[in-house]
């Protein structure tokens, strides 16, 4: 099984070395995920943008929640999910909510069942969304914006599913106990 490296602080390239601080500041820890994208600092970097423009959508925290563990369960992100897991409590996100999307089970709404469901359509077919698929997103109460905005989201999940399948990165200590495998 491959791995990269997973940079500290101190060991990182010098561009990355302000964004591992900026972590730090953010999470109190320097997530394995960051410390394997500091390898190259323009990824890091873009990551972490990416990260706040999503953040900053139309999306609530349990919507935000919605297309980023849709995503990392479709991809079978064994780092992502347990960290979103995290994050999604650490948002307020219901258990419910959160329960669902690990175990690939329908959600307790049918607005976020649309949201998932649009989501699992963009990843699954690239991008490729029939004219009803569309009418049925927008008839549970999303419109144009949020369309972009799953990609966005999922842009951002590219980055660090891929990476930690890739570089096989090991889950954050206050991540573990929510450990998963795809089913």
């Amino acid at each position: 099984m491959t791995t990269l490296k997973i940079h500290t602080i101190e060991s990182a390239p010098e561009a990355s070395k302000p964004l591992l601080e900026g972590s730090l500041k953010a999470f109190g820890m320097v997530p394995n995920l960051h410390g394997v994208l500091a390898n190259a600092p323009t990824i890091l970097e873009g990551y972490q943008k990416l990260h706040e423009l999503f953040t900053n959508t139309s999306f609530d925290a349990e919507e935000l929640t919605v297309v980023w563990q849709g995503i990392n369960v479709e991809h079978g992100c064994h780092y992502c999910v347990p960290a979103h897991t995290g994050i999604a409590h650490s948002m307020k996100v219901s258990p419910e909510v959160i329960e669902a999307l690990r175990n690939e089970q329908p959600m307790p709404t049918p607005k976020l069942q649309a949201l998932l469901d649009m989501t699992l359509i963009i990843v699954r077919n690239r991008g490729h969304v029939t004219d009803q698929e569309l009418e049925a997103f927008y008839a549970a109460g999303y419109g144009e914006q949020q369309i972009l905005e799953i990609i966005l989201g999922l842009s951002q999940k590219v980055i660090s599913n891929y990476t930690n399948h890739i570089g096989n990165t090991p889950v954050d200590k206050p991540f573990e106990k929510f450990a998963w495998s795809k089913a």
